[in-house]
């Protein structure tokens, strides 16, 4: 019982590590999902081009990140926007004069300072179509033919791979559930659960069977981190819950919600049918890998310390189920505040 206690506080001092390097990385450390915008741009007939920017509200404001086409698209229909519930959207047709659309370049100025993917989508008259992510850190996107599925399913597992090591909210988590587990086989048992469940919804919402509105789901995420800070610490006192004796079933309860969180990341909008089973696939490829490497890194460096016999003091060891509590409470009354701003604004426009 002794050595299991000491694993446990190893574990605990681990994830406290792991929860200030996550803040460091987060910056403002808020619980939100990175939601993607899109590009979509269509053949209309010879060399006019429909395009349409769909650029996702960013923490409440307009998004930093504009289009930037190329030189030779002229425009010959004035754009216009609209406000939907997530985004503003731009739609303009275009003249693409030689050498074409094939090399052209669309960029986005000010996309490198955000956390935004953008998908770019071209179809053309003859059937073809080209798909692309762009990323804040390579803020443009060449347009070709079509390209090898390796290359599409590379894209999308980058795009889950990225998108779960960018949510703070899903990772503390995860962490949760690590400091409330006892064993390798309930660890195995735990995990599995949370993944088979979150694959449910992540498939079902991108296939468009069910959606959950952003606000209510971020507040209901949180929710699911707050629920585990008291757990954590009854876990740390050596006290017992169906929670502890039962981690699998929670995991499996609120990776369902989780799950929606995750399709958040995965835009469909104009994507051909034909495109989604493997944009999910490969896309929950990538979620899991992000998320696998996230448990290795905690459990080696529970390794780490029991090698190095570091002893820490013991309201160091307390401090990984206050801290998952309390940014659980502080993103459950943020999304509460945003959800009254988002009817207040609603009403107001009606």
């Amino acid at each position: 019982m002794k050595g299991m206690t000491g694993q446990r506080h190893l574990l605990g001092t681990g994830v406290t590590l792991l929860v200030l390097f996550i803040l460091s990385l987060s910056g403002a450390a808020l619980a939100h999902e990175s939601q993607p915008g899109s590009v979509d741009i269509k053949q209309l007939a010879g060399n006019r081009y429909e395009v349409i920017w769909k650029a996702p509200i960013y923490y409440g404001k307009r998004h930093p990140a504009r289009l930037e086409l190329p030189e030779h698209w002229q425009t010959v229909v004035e754009p216009t926007e609209r406000l939907i519930a997530d985004a503003h959207v731009y739609r303009r047709v275009v003249a693409i004069e030689d050498p074409g659309v094939h090399g052209s370049m669309v960029r986005f100025p000010g996309l490198e300072g955000t956390i935004t993917d953008v998908f770019v989508r071209l179809n053309r008259l003859d059937g073809t179509t080209m798909t692309a992510v762009v990323r804040p850190t390579k803020p443009f996107a060449e347009l070709r033919g079509e390209r090898s599925w390796h290359t599409t399913a590379a894209e999308y597992i980058g795009l889950g791979f990225h998108h779960i090591l960018q949510g703070i909210d899903h990772l503390l988590f995860v962490l949760g559930l690590l400091l409330i587990v006892k064993g390798r086989m309930m660890l195995l048992k735990t995990i599995t659960s949370f993944t088979v469940a979150h694959s449910l919804t992540l498939g079902i919402a991108t296939l468009g069977y069910a959606s959950a509105p952003l606000p209510p789901l971020n507040a209901a995420i949180a929710l699911s981190i707050l629920f585990l800070g008291p757990e954590i610490v009854r876990s740390w006192r050596g006290e017992t819950s169906l929670t502890i004796r039962y981690p699998w079933v929670v995991a499996f309860l609120f990776g369902l919600l989780h799950g929606f969180g995750f399709a958040s990341g995965l835009s469909t909008t104009g994507m051909p049918r034909a495109e989604l089973p493997p944009a999910l696939l490969f896309f929950n490829v990538g979620v899991e890998l992000g998320q696998l490497v996230f448990v290795f890194i905690a459990l080696a460096l529970v390794r780490s310390f029991r090698i190095l016999q570091v002893r820490w003091p013991r309201w160091v060891e307390a401090l990984p189920g206050y801290a998952v509590g309390s940014l659980g409470a502080y993103w459950t009354i943020q999304s509460k505040h945003e959800m009254r701003i988002s009817k207040y604004e609603t009403s107001n426009k009606l």
